[in-house]
């Protein structure tokens, strides 16, 4: 993260920041352990065959009309508070299940579920003595449900652990209750040493494949200074894919430095510094990832459906697309968008591609905001090339966009402790 940015932002993003008005950081110290992250299993090659396949994709973008958002900013809608009392809520999902439940992570180690507009009274799971939220930056960060939840059970968390390492870990839920998981089904999946407390990543994400992604950070600190994100050898400042359907995990046999000498086989993409929110189109299956900045600079990664993985996405030669340090090589991706830390901005929170019915004005665009000055965009793609546009400026701690079954897209207030939804304007 930011070395001036680090208090308050969850345990993920930040090492200082001052949004306007409501938020004053405190620096914390850092771990100065220099071990280096390996996976704890000895991999299969999976043999299992993805599905649903990707769909068919040529290497650009959709392009869709100039939103009329562009002329007429109050067609970008509203956000309207529907649950509060939440303790530093970091994510929201769903089971895709036809239940209409929501499901909220909390930061300590809590999720929570919102059904009819209430939040039920008991925990669906409870991994408060399992997780260090001590720090900023850590804490429990990531929930993925099975896509064959409705079979099977299964569902995902990624944390932070006692001794400040990443886990990965398979749940299922309770046999005589939907709303409770069951706490002894716990197995660990991939564990990864973290050699600062923040840039942990922490998002969970299954693709269209059916494989899960992981996003792990840089290990901290500043600048990456153990240069992790251009490392092969490790699982930091990385995008992962494995297989979820064996025992514990195996790497699909697509990935791109699989059987590669010096690289870890888990690695989808590289050269990320935080990548703490990422999301698929629902349409498309092209891949957003909202990369935190450095000192200077926010972005927006692409990769296209047809990719087949490897992308080197430039950091820590490249904050944005602006040179940070030393030489960069050929060959690197460059973002779709970027943002300076102005007006307040310091750390970019990805969100998705609208793809619900409030808001048809919207549809296909990629919607992402700032954690400290609350302003959201759009982001879409015309026959000019990529476009983007300021939709909202809110006065939210923004930790992460949610999104139900139906496409709607959520914000999740870290500061407030809320939950908001987005719709239209109120006549």
């Amino acid at each position: 993260m930011k070395p001036f940015y680090l208090l308050l932002f969850l345990s993920f993003l930040l090492f200082s920041c001052t949004p306007s008005g409501s938020l004053t950081p405190t620096a914390t110290s850092m771990p100065t352990s220099t071990s280096q992250p390996s996976p704890t299993l000895a991999l299969p090659t999976s043999t299992t065959q993805p599905s649903p396949v990707i769909p068919t994709n040529t290497a650009a973008p959709a392009t869709i009309p100039i939103p009329v958002a562009l002329s007429n900013p109050s067609a970008a809608g509203s956000l309207r508070r529907i649950v509060d009392g939440l303790e530093k809520p970091v994510y929201l999902t769903h089971a895709a299940d036809g239940s209409g439940r929501l499901f909220i992570v909390e930061q300590p180690g809590t999720i929570r579920i919102l059904q009819g507009g209430k939040l039920l009274p008991d925990l669906f799971l409870d991994l408060r003595n399992l997780v260090n939220a001590s720090g900023d930056e850590q804490g429990l960060l990531g929930l993925a449900f099975h896509p064959r939840y409705r079979e099977n059970g299964r569902f995902f968390v990624n944390y932070t652990d006692v001794n400040g390492d990443t886990v990965i870990a398979r749940y299922s839920v309770s046999a005589d209750n939907p709303d409770r998981a069951d706490p002894a089904s716990a197995t660990t999946i991939l564990h990864i040493k973290q050699p600062f407390s923040n840039h942990n990543g922490g998002d969970l994400v299954f693709g269209p494949d059916g494989y899960l992604y992981i996003g792990m950070g840089d290990g901290g600190s500043q600048g990456d200074p153990q240069g992790n994100a251009q490392n092969l050898d490790t699982l930091l400042g990385k995008l992962l894919r494995i297989d979820v359907n064996a025992d514990l995990y195996a790497i699909p046999p697509r990935n791109p430095f699989i059987n590669r000498a010096g690289a870890k086989s888990e690695i989808w993409a590289y050269g990320l510094r935080n990548p703490w929110r990422f999301s698929f189109d629902s349409a498309t299956g092209d891949l957003y990832i909202g990369d935190v900045g450095q000192n200077t600079y926010e972005e927006i990664d692409f990769q296209s459906a047809s990719s087949l993985g490897g992308e080197n996405y430039g950091w820590n030669f490249m904050e944005g697309l602006h040179p940070y340090k030393g030489v960069a090589p050929g060959g690197l991706t460059s973002p779709i968008a970027e943002y300076m830390h102005k007006e307040g901005s310091c750390s970019v929170v990805g969100g998705y591609v609208y793809h619900g019915s409030r808001l048809p004005q919207l549809t296909g665009m990629y919607l992402y905001g700032d954690y400290c000055s609350g302003l959201i965009w759009g982001l879409y793609h015309t026959v000019d090339g990529w476009q983007s546009v300021k939709l909202l400026s809110s006065n939210l701690a923004i930790s992460s966009f949610g999104e139900d079954e139906a496409g709607e897209l959520y914000m999740l207030d870290h500061r407030g402790g809320s939950v908001y939804l987005w719709e239209v304007n109120s006549e």
